[in-house]
């Protein structure tokens, strides 16, 4: 408690024993009570500010709002948590603007970023700079993929399914007969 809270109990107390609790109008829990409740209405009135988000600058509209690379890309779907969207920024897997970047880079509008997917690489510009994750149909409305970057994507996609085609592989592991099989065969 400090000496601030100290001296405004002891001032209600006085009061309070002086006039009331002398004349038996209230008990010593009721005054208690309403010390208490007169000590917090005196904090909530000395801090009664508004928090507001950080990223958010007072003035500033939903365009011009600063967001970072790991955070963008984490409110845009492209990393499942924020920790793998910096990972995958730190690694120099992600390209802002053609150049490795640094996870507190800020977004801007209009930024080209590569963002690595799986077995293939998404080259996307920024649309709209959003700082929280929402659903996946407003995600995909943070960015515009390029068409080069489709097409690479279906090119690579058939090349993945031709391949397959053609390296087929049995349906089950071989049983004990067929691996003495493929060993004498090995050994011929």
């Amino acid at each position: 408690m400090t000496l601030r809270n100290k001296d405004i109990i002891t001032e209600f107390l006085v009061k309070a024993w002086t006039v009331q609790f002398k004349s038996n109008q209230i008990s010593k829990l009721q005054i208690i009570n309403t010390m208490v409740f007169q000590v917090m209405k005196k904090k909530s009135s000395k801090s009664s500010h508004v928090v507001r988000d950080k990223s958010v600058k007072v003035g500033q509209s939903n365009s011009t709002l600063q967001v970072r690379l790991d955070k963008w890309l984490w409110a845009a779907r492209f990393s499942k948590t924020r920790a793998i969207a910096r990972d995958l920024v730190q690694s120099g897997k992600v390209h802002y603007n053609g150049q490795r970047s640094k996870p507190s880079k800020i977004v801007e509008v209009g930024a080209v970023i590569k963002v690595p997917m799986g077995f293939d690489e998404r080259v996307v510009t920024v649309k709209d700079v959003k700082d929280k994750r929402q659903s996946a149909s407003i995600a995909q409305t943070l960015y515009l993929e390029s068409e080069q970057s489709i097409a690479q994507r279906e090119k690579n996609q058939q090349a993945r399914k031709l391949s397959l085609f053609h390296s087929p592989r049995p349906d089950s592991r071989p049983d004990k007969k067929q691996r003495r099989q493929i060993i004498q065969f090995k050994h011929q």
